[in-house]
């Protein structure tokens, strides 16, 4: 029979950590101002911990009078004294700590090789401070980027990829690492506008670029030396910008000041598609970026031909419309107030709902949103339609409207939206109302019956017209 007493040996160790005199190594942690000299022994660092056992064995270490001293200016003397009672007695106080002293103990347990410490450190805080994360995703996001888990590292990504506009925007955008924002740009999930990605990536390249940033942005002043520098920063960023999604206006006052950045050929076919409506010939057509949390971009396309009164479903290259991500239930909240504030006067949008059997159900209202305080809409080109999953051109349908004065039903007071009193979303419960109704045709055979579903998402695109 064995018999474990692992708490008289933590509290016999927790003494050598603090009072022993026997010690062999001495730790300066921390830098400048903000130092500590910790005393700890060797056999049990190098018993913990593959670092300091490869550490302690190598001929750079320094002694003096046989003792090893040893330096970790990049550790903050608060982390470096958690990291030793962790490795004397396997004991950790997270209480009050901040998030960067959090990040901190992170990354040092990542160094120092503590894989169990490690991925504990790295679940607590995607749990207790996501919070913090999201506020500071700048400076976690570089620091992630660093450590040999994906796990941090995602998350910022997903976290970024949620709510991009306010992420790309922010006044520490321009700080973040360049590895991370070339994964960015190659991004098909960011769901914002291209031309607010092109300022962003002008943004950071003249804060990046050595004598421009922010005491130098004024074009108007630059001589033809410091364009060439800004398009050495961002020369391999270029290629990524999808700009077939910017507008004409957006590419003349916001792209064309900056030609001299961009690459001769990939301008001249720019300008060629803008003035002639004709793809580029070298430049390599990425995806579509992702214009919606709820279908994938190969299903823009396929509204963009619905709009352009094209039935079918094959996957033709649609550069007609610009949509623009306006409301998002998860995002700006589940209240007729929310959605009148994002999405009145918006002009043109499609509504899409994913219900809790992860299927999809939508339509077009080509006549906008006004506020309106309860009336029918006419409109010949409005549709609703319906599809399996977020990527389906199989079995999804649409329906075109047959009743053109009876489509679109306007009630700022409690609805969301009302296609014929075909597909409702209104005020009264989380529920999707489906209704037997002949207003657009072809879905008649799928509401057989009034049927309330439940509502995982909602979101309204902008329709614009390139």
């Amino acid at each position: 029979m064995n018999s474990i007493f692992h708490s008289g040996l933590s509290k016999d160790l927790s003494l050598i950590l603090n009072d022993s005199d026997d010690f062999n190594v001495i730790i300066q942690a921390g830098e400048n101002q903000n130092t500590k000299e910790f005393r700890a022994h060797s056999v049990i660092l190098r018993a913990r911990s593959p670092y300091f056992k490869r550490a302690f064995s190598s001929n750079w270490i320094t002694k003096k009078n046989n003792m090893i001293m040893f330096n970790k200016p990049n550790v903050t003397p608060i982390v470096f004294e958690m990291i030793l009672k962790y490795i004397y007695v396997g004991e950790l106080d997270l209480a009050k700590k901040s998030g960067e002293d959090m990040l901190g103990l992170l990354f040092a347990s990542d160094e120092l090789l503590l894989e169990e410490l490690f991925e504990y450190i790295q679940d607590y805080m995607l749990k207790e401070y996501h919070g913090w994360i999201k506020q500071n995703l700048v400076l976690v996001s570089n620091a992630a980027f660093k450590l040999s888990s994906k796990k941090l590292q995602d998350y910022c990504i997903d976290s970024i990829c949620a709510n991009p506009q306010s992420f790309i925007t922010s006044k520490n955008f321009p700080s973040l690492d360049k590895g991370i924002l070339f994964l960015l740009l190659e991004n098909v999930e960011l769901v914002i506008k291209e031309i607010e990605i092109w300022n962003g990536l002008i943004k950071w390249g003249i804060e990046q670029t050595p004598g421009l940033g922010s005491m130098n942005d004024n074009i108007n002043k630059w001589n033809q030396e410091d364009f060439e520098a800004l398009k050495t920063t961002l020369s391999q960023f270029i290629p990524l910008i999808r700009f077939m999604e910017i507008t004409r206006a957006e590419f003349y006052d916001k792209v064309r000041p900056y030609k001299d950045i961009i690459p001769k050929n990939i301008y001249e076919e720019i300008k060629e598609f803008y003035y002639k409506n004709t793809l580029p010939k070298s430049i390599t057509l990425l995806p579509l970026r992702r214009a919606s949390t709820i279908i994938k971009p190969q299903l823009i396309t396929i509204l963009a031909n619905w709009i352009d009164g094209k039935d079918s479903n094959v996957l033709s290259y649609n550069n007609n419309y610009r949509f623009d991500l306006i409301y998002l239930k998860s995002r700006d909240g589940f209240d007729c107030m929310s959605f009148n504030n994002q999405c009145k006067e918006q002009g043109p949008f499609v509504a899409l709902v994913r219900v809790d059997s992860k299927k999809i159900y939508g339509g077009y209202n080509s006549v906008g949103y006004a506020l309106r305080g309860g009336s029918w809409l006419s409109s010949s080109t409005s549709f609703i339609f319906s599809f399996e999953n977020d990527q389906d051109i199989i079995t999804m349908k649409i329906g075109r409207v047959n009743h053109e004065n009876k489509c679109i039903y306007e009630n700022y007071h409690c609805i969301f939206f009302n296609f014929g009193s075909q597909l409702i979303v209104n005020r009264y419960g989380s529920g999707c109302d489906l209704h037997l109704n002949n207003i657009y045709d072809g879905f008649v055979d799928i509401f057989k019956c009034s049927n309330k579903l439940s509502i995982e998402e909602i979101e309204v695109l902008g329709v614009v017209k390139k």
